[in-house]
């Protein structure tokens, strides 16, 4: 285990050093493209009508690749990537090759399903965006949180200790509750929360279209909000001093998030990010086109080429070799970003 730690941790080096993927800690899989949820801050929903989701076959050509690039965690997201028929065939085929997986749901069906999930996931991540009316009214599911309570008990009363966290983007609707956010999602028994800011900017979560400044201003916070913003962002800071480890950012990161929403009005830059997440990860989406990260360019499909050939096709390490974050202005409004130090160890 010792000489296979070793390996891996040479060959991350030796990727951010080439930008030649040798190494590929993380996957991110869209096995559905459609959502069960109508969210006010993504569109993913609107193009409901025109399903595409991953197939066993792709799965089954994309191991190969895994193995090579020795892809240890494989994170299932969407979408809502329990709507795939498939999707515990899919979890099998990966568990096989002892690859663990992390699902992202919004919770509708984590009932019906709990039995599967207790077997083929590794941990799950729930959206939480409020106590229960605005978490139902930000979801536009008037049942929402209670089949998110429901299916985390049926899951529990199969393994009580299975990890359960929670990810909440803070917005115009829901940045006064950021405190009742965290109580609730105690009273539900999550383990841990976590918390960015809405992604307006970019053509990600099926935006072909960018945002109008109308549609901007339903999500984004006002700049007379903003010192409100601020003030709940710090007493959120004090809470943790109480409960370091439930929120999962840090005080740095937590500040980050007001400070994104202030640059939009010139009152500060966009907070500096250390991401490098187009050399440890790529996310693969429901038609199976690959992309370095959620925000950037397609860099081919897997059902045309294996993926480590797109990674390390002459375009992509081009891509990566260029890449300038502190300037690219898909990286500078990146709300998600990722940096996994090569002798990082993933849970």
């Amino acid at each position: 285990m010792m000489v296979q730690s070793l390996y891996e941790t040479y060959q991350r080096y030796r990727t951010l050093q080439t930008n030649r993927i040798t190494s590929l800690p993380i996957v991110i899989l869209m096995p559905h493209s459609a959502c069960n949820c109508r969210c006010v801050m993504c569109d993913i929903w609107k193009d409901n009508k025109n399903l595409k989701q991953l197939q066993e076959d792709d799965i089954k050509g994309l191991l190969v690749s895994l193995k090579q690039l020795g892809t240890s965690q494989v994170l299932m997201s969407g979408g809502e990537a329990l709507l795939n028929p498939n999707f515990f065939r899919l979890c099998e085929l990966l568990k096989a090759q002892d690859v663990k997986i992390t699902l992202l749901s919004t919770g509708l069906t984590l009932k019906s399903n709990a039995e599967n999930i207790s077997r083929y996931v590794d941990d799950l991540i729930v959206s939480l965006d409020g106590d229960e009316p605005l978490h139902n009214e930000i979801r536009n599911i008037p049942t929402a949180y209670g089949k998110l309570q429901e299916g985390m008990e049926s899951i529990r009363s199969i393994d009580p200790k299975f990890r359960i966290t929670s990810r909440t983007v803070i917005h115009k609707l829901n940045f006064r509750h950021w405190r009742s956010i965290i109580n609730s999602a105690r009273n539900l028994g999550i383990d841990q929360v976590s918390f960015l800011p809405a992604d307006v900017s970019s053509h990600a979560f099926n935006r072909e279209v960018l945002w109008s400044d109308q549609r901007k201003n339903d999500i984004l916070i006002g700049i007379e909000e903003i010192p409100e913003l601020r003030a709940e962002c710090n007493a959120v800071i004090e809470w943790k001093k109480q409960y370091p480890d439930y929120v999962m950012e840090s005080e740095e990161k937590l500040r980050k998030i007001p400070d994104y929403y202030s640059a939009f009005y010139g009152l500060n830059e966009f907070p500096y990010k250390k991401c490098n997440a187009p050399w440890v990860s790529a996310v693969i989406e429901a038609d199976g086109t690959v992309r370095p990260c959620f925000f950037h360019a397609s860099m081919g499909n897997i059902r045309n080429s294996s993926l480590k050939e797109i990674l390390n096709s002459e375009e992509s390490i081009r891509f990566r070799k260029e890449l300038d974050m502190e300037k690219n202005d898909t990286c500078v409004k990146c709300v998600c970003y990722l940096n996994l130090a090569p002798r990082t160890k993933l849970n």
